[in-house]
């Protein structure tokens, strides 16, 4: 028997799910994280969540275990010496850099590059560079939180892939640095950082190190992957493969990812493409989304009144729901104001008009991805809490014109199992 191992490192906790050969889960374990340590205390809260992880895998699927990846929260950097030991607190996936950053980039970045944001990964190492002295000799390594903790497993450092790397300027058609990256990151600056070397995701990156072998009972070919983001994660665990497919997470937010056959950026939208295979998830996200619905009603409300509406008839409210101005995609307006008037009476009726408004708003998301040049949906898997209310998914379905589908796993460590058991390779044109 043959195990893979995924290992998911989000914002609020880690997570591992062990999968055998026919994709079911044989062991899952969680972590919560202390959202109250300061950034430097981070690494070592990583450190501790890995270990007590792998510690939670029962014994006897330990040596079953033939690969192992992880994913991390994309824009989640650090700076090592070249122990791997960090030398600044790491900058998180929402760290926004000084605004003047985005000059910087624009002088040495193509238009509409995913780099163009002051929270992408390139931002963080300029700013750095400006900023900071580092305290060791060269090679300072600059990397991405799945790479570090893919590091204290194998001990290869400097090892990336090109998921994480994409909002670091790295070229994932051609699969090198850049010109303009290579020689915008060694102008004056305090230091010039080592970049990671980087491979495909899924990549075979070295075996379990020894001591750990020893500590944990693993095999000896227990092979160590190169990861993943976060977000690609998800996507990946909900069995989407083909041209077409598409996933929409309804969470606190709207996010939609689409597999597309062409690439579609465009900084204006917040649109990127990450490169799966031979194929290319694009897509963008929104501020609409669950957490403008719980603001007017709880769980339990939600799900009475839901049952209350009749999801073929079209809402005659015209709402695009948020909860304080501003959105990016699909409508690009930093100071777009929220649109929740009228409101009725009747709560099955307000309810009716947000969940068509978020409907609509995902439905020009999809629209404004094939505008671009993106494959048009053929199929949408749906994750997240919105994911389980059936008149919502009704409504969705009218708007999108396509098949709803409600994810069979949503967990991002299922993806990065997935990931570690080869499934990269099923994406194909």
């Amino acid at each position: 028997m043959n195990l893979s191992l995924g290992i998911d490192f989000g914002t609020s906790g880690a997570r591992f799910a062990a999968v055998d050969g026919e994709g079911r889960v044989v062991a899952r374990g969680t972590r919560q994280f202390d959202r109250s340590l300061p950034p430097g205390k981070w690494p070592s809260m990583w450190r501790k969540a890995l270990f007590e992880l792998l510690a939670e895998i029962p014994v006897t699927l330990r040596s079953p275990l033939h690969s192992i990846a992880l994913n991390g929260t994309s824009g989640t950097v650090l700076l090592c010496d070249r122990t791997g030991t960090p030398i600044t607190p790491p900058l998180a996936y929402n760290h926004s850099c000084d605004v003047r950053i985005l000059d910087q980039l624009k002088a040495i970045a193509p238009p509409r590059h995913p780099v163009l944001s002051t929270t992408s990964s390139l931002a963080k190492l300029l700013w750095w560079q400006q900023t900071i002295t580092p305290p060791h000799s060269s090679p300072i390594y600059f990397l991405h939180q799945a790479d570090w903790l893919g590091y204290l497993l194998h001990k290869k450092l400097g090892m990336s892939d090109y998921h994480n790397s994409l909002k670091l300027g790295y070229d994932v058609v051609n699969l090198h640095y850049p010109k303009w990256l290579l020689e915008g990151i060694r102008r004056p600056s305090k230091f010039v950082p080592q970049l990671p070397e980087v491979v495909a995701p899924g990549t075979p990156v070295g075996t379990v190190c020894p001591s750990l072998r020893e500590q944990f009972g693993f095999s000896p070919n227990c092979t160590v992957k190169a990861g993943t983001t976060d977000s690609i994660a998800a996507f990946l665990a909900s069995g989407a493969v083909s041209v077409g497919e598409a996933v929409t997470s309804l969470g606190s937010t709207l996010v939609l990812k689409l597999l597309s056959q062409t690439r579609v950026d465009d900084a204006r939208y917040g649109i990127y493409s990450h490169r799966l295979g031979d194929l290319w998830l694009t897509g963008g996200a929104s501020n609409t989304g669950g957490a403008v619905l719980r603001h007017f009603f709880g769980d339990r409300n939600l799900e009475t009144l839901s049952h209350q509406i009749d999801p073929d008839t079209e809402s005659p409210l015209d709402y695009y729901p948020l909860l304080e101005p501003g959105d990016r995609f699909p409508v690009n307006d930093p100071n777009l104001p929220p649109k929740l008037d009228p409101r009725p009476e009747s709560d099955v009726e307000f309810l009716h008009g947000l969940l068509s408004g978020i409907a609509r708003i995902e439905a020009r998301g999809y629209q404004l991805l094939q505008e671009l040049g993106a494959t048009p949906p053929q199929r949408v898997y749906t994750a997240g809490g919105g994911a389980k209310n059936p008149v919502w998914t009704t409504i969705r379905a009218r708007h999108l014109g396509v098949p709803v589908i409600l994810s069979p796993h949503t967990e991002a460590a299922y993806g990065t199992a997935r990931l570690a058991m080869g499934e990269l390779g099923n994406f194909k044109l």
